[in-house]
């Protein structure tokens, strides 16, 4: 019953909390402005959506992974940008404006990207009997449950400013709150063998998020594109959304334990994001 009512209730509302607070940091410039950096952002779709899932699949088979914990950091891999990307990229003296952009983009094109990732994940990791496919019906709920509050936010921002800003700051710490009690919630509902999981997708999890960042960072960085923009294509790539990931494990495919990865994820990427942005800003270059 408990379990039930934190799945069907808490995490829904809690993702939609997270989804308006996402929703009412954007506008409609944030999508027009992609025309304005169409390099930086293809690139960063490019990191995202191909780069990322293929990294993972490596460190999953490299650590041996189990089936439900590979999917489960596949399932992190497919995940876009949380909104806590956009909070580091400015305190890291990233480009906010593109990085808000990006997880704008990223958040729209997982909701085609990440059933396709998670369904060929599910059908190369797992037998047969043991797959628990994503269906329609349930993808559709993602979908609503993601755009439906980003579409609230956005229309409070753009039709009342002073709202937006009275909202912000509560949302923005419902938001911490909610992920903490959900990182909580799935560590504790598998708390039985969490020890063991942490040992076995703790490092490839570490690994995962250090090599997404340095990823996101590097390869832009080697194409021209300005420090400022790397870094916000680092932080868009390298801090994902494991809100949505653990409900779509618990939810969508009613496993707790692929809520795992991304739960012990979510604990680690604050730290490195920390460290991460100390090392881009180190020496003073352009």
């Amino acid at each position: 019953m408990e379990s039930s009512a934190i799945t069907t209730v808490f995490l829904p509302l809690a993702l939609g909390i997270i989804m308006l607070g996402l929703g009412l940091s954007l506008t409609i410039e944030d999508f027009k402005r992609v025309v304005a950096y169409p390099k930086a952002v293809i690139i960063g779709l490019v990191c995202q959506v191909l780069l990322l899932p293929v990294m993972c699949l490596g460190l999953a088979l490299t650590f041996n992974l189990s089936a439900e914990l590979a999917v489960g950091l596949m399932l992190l891999a497919a995940s876009p940008g949380g909104p806590t990307a956009n909070l580091f990229s400015h305190l890291s003296n990233g480009d906010v404006a593109l990085n808000i952009s990006l997880t704008a983009v990223n958040s729209l094109l997982s909701l085609f990207t990440l059933p396709l990732i998670v369904n060929l994940s599910i059908a190369f990791f797992m037998e047969a009997d043991m797959a628990v496919p994503m269906q329609f019906k349930k993808i559709v709920e993602v979908f609503f449950i993601v755009l439906i509050p980003v579409s609230i936010g956005m229309l409070v921002h753009a039709k009342s400013p002073a709202v937006t800003q009275a909202l912000n700051k509560p949302v923005k710490v419902l938001s911490a709150i909610f992920l903490i009690l959900i990182i909580a919630a799935a560590i504790l509902k598998e708390r039985e063998h969490v020890v063991t999981y942490f040992q076995q997708v703790g490092l490839p999890a570490l690994l995962f998020n250090i090599l997404s960042m340095l990823v996101g960072y590097q390869i832009p960085r080697l194409l021209n594109i300005g420090k400022k923009q790397a870094i916000a294509i680092g932080m868009e790539i390298g801090i994902h959304n494991g809100t949505l990931a653990i409900y779509i494990a618990l939810n969508v495919l009613g496993n707790s334990v692929m809520s795992i990865p991304p739960a012990i994820y979510s604990l680690i990427m604050f730290f490195t994001a920390a460290g991460f942005g100390y090392w881009v800003n180190r020496k003073k270059t352009v």
